[in-house]
């Protein structure tokens, strides 16, 4: 015994210290008596005053028998060791040191639980193992959850498992709801009560998103996720809504859209979906026309369509000016450069936009015919505005290719016409027959290297610029009559709407492609079946080019020399 110990005053102002742990797992399943007797040999550990079992069971107003009894109980719950019975002498073991091992399980006590639960199996069509009955017993002894609450858990997952119900996914959820401190019958009613709620919400879900399986737990954790963030549910289906077909982590990455730009309420989020739809759509209508490839059209439409609309373009008007950039080999950023031109230029409703593609497109096959005149011309955007100058000189294209003529042994045949045809108009030249016979008929022969090779390739240029041009007039020509059909022209018109769908299918729906495809298919033979019609073929729709290498180039695509470039030298 040591030399010092605490005075009774001393000992009358200590404090008893009990572990969370007995309060939370252990005291809810011992009666008064039992808690009386734990707390009471406690503060005894700690107290210098002599007491024995039966002072103690005499003062707590107890048998010695009960007090033993209770004892043994606290033993079972590995919470005390016995060392002695005669005389009672009770060691006292830390709550977090037990250990929880087998107790033999009072039948008595569990009787009415196990009927009720039967019952429920049964109905399920669903029967535990006695081990698992065993594990359900235990999980009961050493946890503070009434038993009325866990028939309603097992009850719940009955509901959602039907017949593939089993005792771990019961003792599963059940141990979460004690994790959560959740014991109680009205506790666990209010718990199961959230979930069916939200089961519905995530079974409309899954049907907007085309999901054909069951809820299960984990799906639960991304509803709890964007709730949590403030997103309300009627947002949430919304989204799942304009969706269509995709996973909860493509749902998960919308919503997280939607909250980055401040939008949680049901009707923020219909007015925000529907124009995301509509940029969505028309971003694919123009990468279709321009001939780009679009993978992720978010990007697209939040940097050029969303202004495009804005400034009062709509999708049929883009398409018109997607067409015409395409035969320049633009994209997205120079088709944006041209309509800001447009637009401050006044050009926003759809007839004055049709009427700039129409004559721009005049310009552009004027252009294309002066290479038989002159060579190879670039066709690009400063070429096309030089021609249209030209037009509003009040030059036919008569005169314009007169021009050509004489500028076919220029090194820069336009800059050369653009000359030419600035004479005349200060002369007051306005048809051929009013050229001065003295006039120069062909531009002076440059004497540098560059003029000299110029001048060599310029017959051989000529020669393919005019069969290739031939050729396209030809599949135009065809085109031009085939359109004169009316069925052709609904053909023409579906196929284009479809290849669209196709584009948008591959991105956000890729289940649809199938039937996409064997819709394009099915809409390819009605418009082969049109064309027949008016005796015309597929291969007339394309240019025929003599030359199938270089269609009539005379240069391979990666810029050698064709065989036939060859044999015309």
């Amino acid at each position: 015994m040591s030399f010092s110990n605490f005075s009774k005053s001393f000992t009358a102002n200590m404090f008893t210290s009990v572990e969370n742990q007995f309060i939370t797992k252990y005291l809810p399943q011992a009666d008064g008596d039992a808690v009386r007797v734990y707390l009471f040999g406690l503060y005894l550990c700690q107290c210098t005053e002599e007491f024995d079992a039966a002072s103690t069971a005499k003062l707590l107003r107890i048998s010695l028998e009960r007090l033993i009894e209770i004892y043994d109980f606290w033993e079972e719950c590995d919470l005390v060791h016995i060392l002695s019975r005669d005389p009672l002498f009770v060691e006292y073991l830390p709550v977090n040191a037990s250990i929880g091992k087998p107790k033999p399980v009072k039948a008595e006590k569990y009787a009415a639980f196990n009927r009720e639960l039967y019952k429920l199996l049964q109905k399920s069509g669903t029967e535990f193992k006695p081990y698992e009955m065993q594990k359900i017993l235990e999980f009961l002894e050493n946890n503070p959850m009434e038993q009325q609450a866990f028939l309603l858990v097992a009850e719940y997952c009955a509901k959602k498992d039907g017949e593939k119900l089993s005792c771990s996914h019961i003792l599963n959820k059940a141990a979460k709801m004690c994790r959560e401190r959740k014991y109680t019958l009205e506790q666990a009613e209010r718990e199961l009560a959230d979930f069916n709620e939200h089961e519905r919400d995530l079974s409309k879900i899954f049907s907007y998103l085309g999901i054909y399986r069951k809820v299960q737990e984990s799906d639960y954790e991304y509803l709890d996720k964007w709730l949590n963030a403030g997103i309300e549910s009627g947002a949430i289906l919304s989204a799942a809504k304009s969706l269509k077909k995709g996973s909860l982590s493509t749902l998960s990455a919308l919503l997280e859209e939607l909250a980055d730009k401040n939008i949680f309420k049901a009707k923020d989020a219909e007015v925000y979906l529907a124009k995301r739809e509509e940029l969505t759509a028309t971003v694919f209508a123009v990468a279709k026309r321009l001939g780009v490839k679009v993978q992720n059209p978010r990007p697209y439409a939040e940097e050029y369509v969303e202004k495009w609309l804005e400034r009062g373009y709509d999708t049929a008007s883009l398409s018109l000016v997607a067409a015409f950039c395409m035969k320049l080999g633009y994209g997205f950023g120079e088709m944006d450069a041209l309509l800001d031109t447009l637009y401050h230029g006044g050009t926003v409703d759809e007839e004055s936009v049709k009427a700039y593609c129409s004559a721009r497109d005049k310009d552009f096959r004027l252009l294309q015919s002066l290479q038989a005149e002159c060579g190879v011309l670039k066709k690009t955007q400063s070429a096309l505005d030089m021609v249209a100058a030209w037009k509003s000189w009040n030059f036919s294209d008569a005169m314009i290719k007169e021009a050509a003529k004489r500028s076919a042994n220029a090194s820069a045949p336009l800059p050369y016409m653009n000359k030419l045809l600035s004479e005349w108009k200060r002369e007051g030249i306005f048809t051929p027959s009013s050229i001065p016979e003295n006039a120069p008929h062909k531009a002076p022969a440059y004497q540098s290297e560059a003029a000299i090779a110029a001048d060599l390739r310029g017959s051989r240029e000529r020669y393919y610029a005019a069969l290739h041009e031939k050729a396209l007039d030809r599949a135009e020509k065809m085109r031009k009559k085939a359109a004169q059909n009316e069925e052709f022209r609904k053909a023409e018109s579906e196929m284009k709407e479809c290849e669209i769908a196709l584009a948008r299918a591959e991105v956000y729906d890729s289940e649809k492609l199938p039937s996409l495809r064997q819709t394009l298919e099915e809409i390819k033979e009605r418009r082969i079946k049109a064309l027949q019609a008016v005796g015309i073929q597929e291969s007339d729709l394309l240019p025929n080019y003599v030359c199938k290498k270089c269609s009539d180039t005379g240069f391979m695509k990666d810029g050698r020399m064709c065989d036939c470039y060859r044999l015309t030298e």
